[in-house]
């Protein structure tokens, strides 16, 4: 005989089914909180972190990175390199980016390699000094001249060299330290401001000089050569020289009077940053007055803005003897001119 269930037995039975049923989805939801805690975490964290690829020196990296913490909450992680080997680098990752901000390298090394970079504008576009605003896809940074620094132990003030010609002079063979024009953005410049002055004699100006020269695989060293005695003269950025002058070192800055060159280091958004949103904001931090007057006050360095002034133990740019600088000009002969400079090392024995 078959017994029929009831109604009730029925409804009961479905009950338990569907208690049973949400028991697990609870539990079920619940084992899924840690992994939604632990994503939004992370996606926080990606949120707040920016990758740097450098050509500071590693002394005002230390001094900024604190600040950039501080101010605005971003965790910076960073490559030092010269800036042709930046630019290697980001190529290398091209098909899978890994840094977000070139910063601070020699401007013709971006200018030649738009391909890489991301257009943005920064949150105070209007307060850069417009005659700074001449790159593609780059932004200006910092203004930077080249000086010589000239160890005054070692050179007496009626020896000293004071214009480019001076420096092809055969007594300073062996004297003169310079970085690498193949690996340096500010030695590719000072090749360039040579040419540019000298024209059709540049070449010819810039191999004196050259012969000169004990090359080092550093910019930031050759400041450091010279006030160590290492070196009687070198070539390099006002910042770099700066820095030892204000430490008592046994240096002097010499602006060159047949003329220099006065100009911004770039900062750019590298084409698919894997950090885009921090990116953005560390460059609008690096552009913010405040940050500007900090590269002044501390580092020595001429700002972009027009409402932060350069430091006062710095001479005004007016009193500075500076020649026109063609980024695109510097950009599109790169090859060609790291090449011709190549080969003349070569022939030197450098």
């Amino acid at each position: 005989m078959i017994c029929k269930k009831t109604d009730k037995e029925v409804v009961m039975k479905r009950a338990k089914k569907t208690e049973l049923f949400l028991a697990v989805l609870i539990v079920f939801v619940f084992s899924l909180v840690p992994l939604f805690l632990f994503a939004a975490g992370t996606k926080k964290a990606e949120e707040n972190k920016v990758v740097l690829y450098t050509a500071h020196r590693e002394t005002i990296v230390e001094a900024m990175l604190p600040k950039l913490k501080e101010e605005t909450g971003i965790e910076a992680e960073y490559v030092k390199m010269g800036s042709a080997d930046v630019i290697r680098r980001v190529k290398a990752e091209k098909a899978n980016p890994q840094c977000d901000v070139i910063w601070s390298i020699g401007a013709e090394q971006l200018e030649a390699n738009p391909d890489l970079l991301e257009d943005y504008t920064p949150k105070d576009w209007d307060k850069i000094d417009p005659v700074f605003k001449v790159g593609n896809k780059w932004l200006p940074y910092t203004g930077i001249v080249m000086v010589f620094i000239v160890n005054t132990n070692l050179v007496p003030e009626s020896e000293m060299p004071r214009t480019w010609l001076d420096l092809g002079d055969p007594k300073w063979k062996g004297k003169i330290s310079s970085s690498r024009a193949d690996k340096s953005g500010s030695a590719y410049m000072q090749l360039c401001t040579v040419l540019n002055i000298y024209k059709d004699r540049g070449w010819e100006v810039y191999k004196k000089i050259l012969s000169n020269f004990v090359l080092s695989g550093s910019s930031s060293a050759v400041p450091r050569y010279v006030n160590d005695g290492e070196a009687a003269i070198g070539i390099t950025l006002e910042d770099n020289a700066w820095v030892y002058v204000q430490g008592g070192g046994p240096v002097k800055i010499v602006y060159p009077e047949d003329g220099t060159t006065a100009a911004p280091d770039g900062i750019a958004l590298v084409k698919g940053a894997p950090h885009p949103s921090a990116a953005k904001t560390f460059i609008d931090w690096a552009l913010s007055k405040s940050t500007q007057e900090f590269l002044v006050e501390k580092m020595g360095r001429r700002p972009v803005r027009v409402d932060v002034k350069a430091k006062g133990e710095l001479p005004p740019l007016s009193e500075i003897k500076t020649v026109p600088y063609d980024f695109a000009w510097a950009a599109g002969n790169k090859d060609e001119f790291v090449k011709k400079w190549t080969e003349l090392v070569m022939e030197l024995g450098l």
